[in-house]
């Protein structure tokens, strides 16, 4: 059964529009109550966020159905094995209703962050693939690792995680390499590419190439509103104040949509294969974006209503 999520916003933009950290957990608890599958949470150094895995931990805390997600995790931001640990520990506390989207960072965006931890840019996805091989080595209890750019003689032992293997791991990219990679070391895929064709010929790889089952998923921007002129001048904002960049350019990259609640249900239905579709709301004015849960809401009953 397809699921739907909402994605939480824990950067500054929102934080700066009056939104407290408390109520970012409200928000959570509202998804799970409007019928929600999951909520997720970005991972970032560059926007002032709250900590992803922190946030997490108190969503876990209090909800009790809802799939808990990284959209997307920059594991080389972060020590691996301490990582593998926490993220062991929010799937402890949830009842194993983790999952772990990552990525290996965005080209002319991402690089500051790297910095930021000292971390070299250079061979970021052999690296990315090596901390995920990592985290599940700990969380088999194996003693030792040894990747192509990470070595550990020694690994601590764990707890048994909720699940066998730990929580899923999904892979947050688009690259050929990435098509090809996923199929073999991951558990899920999320891309968000402007063009539903782009998604069918990139499952359609993964699935030649898997040598394990795949979910794919979809991250989607999204905002409902029946006036197309209003709809537009909102997005534009969004686009502005989130990426500093007209909505043209960035809807050439990712997938964004707005319209009515019908017309958002179509256009997401057009990503045919997608199994689990995360939904951020462009907006980071609070009362804006309470609004627009509802009417995302109403978007996800359609899309039961009528897959």
């Amino acid at each position: 059964m397809t699921k739907y999520g909402l994605v939480v916003p824990t950067y500054q933009p929102i934080l700066d529009a009056g939104r407290t950290a408390p109520e970012l957990v409200g928000v959570a608890v509202e998804a799970e109550r409007l019928g929600l599958d999951s909520v997720w949470v970005g991972d970032t150094l560059a926007r002032a966020p709250l900590d992803a895995l922190t946030v997490l931990s108190a969503f876990a805390a209090r909800t009790s159905r809802v799939t808990l997600g990284t959209s997307a995790l920059l594991p080389a931001l972060r020590d691996p094995i301490q990582t593998a640990n926490q993220l062991l520990s929010v799937d402890l506390l949830s009842e194993g209703r983790l999952t772990v989207a990552v990525g290996a960072g965005f080209a002319g965006r991402s690089e500051p962050e790297f910095a930021f931890v000292g971390v070299p840019w250079e061979r970021r996805r052999a690296r990315l693939d090596d901390i995920v091989g990592l985290w599940r080595a700990a969380w088999r209890g194996e003693k030792s690792f040894h990747g192509e750019v990470l070595h550990h003689d020694s690994l601590p032992a764990f707890p048994s995680p909720a699940r066998d293997g730990g929580p899923p791991v999904w892979l947050a990219a688009y690259t050929p390499g990435a098509l090809e990679r996923v199929g073999r070391l991951y558990d899920g895929w999320l891309p968000y590419p402007p063009d539903p064709a782009d998604y069918g010929s990139g499952l359609a790889r993964i699935r030649a190439r898997a040598t394990r089952p795949v979910t794919p998923a979809l991250f989607a921007t999204v905002l409902v509103e029946d006036d197309p002129v209003r709809g537009r001048e909102l997005l534009e904002q969004y686009c502005r104040r989130n990426y500093g960049m007209p909505a043209d350019f960035v809807q050439g990259i990712q997938m964004q949509v707005t319209g009515t609640a019908a017309e958002v249900a179509s256009k997401l239905r057009e990503y045919e294969g997608a199994e689990h579709f995360l939904l951020r709301i462009a907006s980071t004015e609070p009362k804006v974006f309470d609004g627009q849960l509802t009417r995302v809401a109403e978007v996800v009953e359609l899309l039961r209503d009528q897959p």
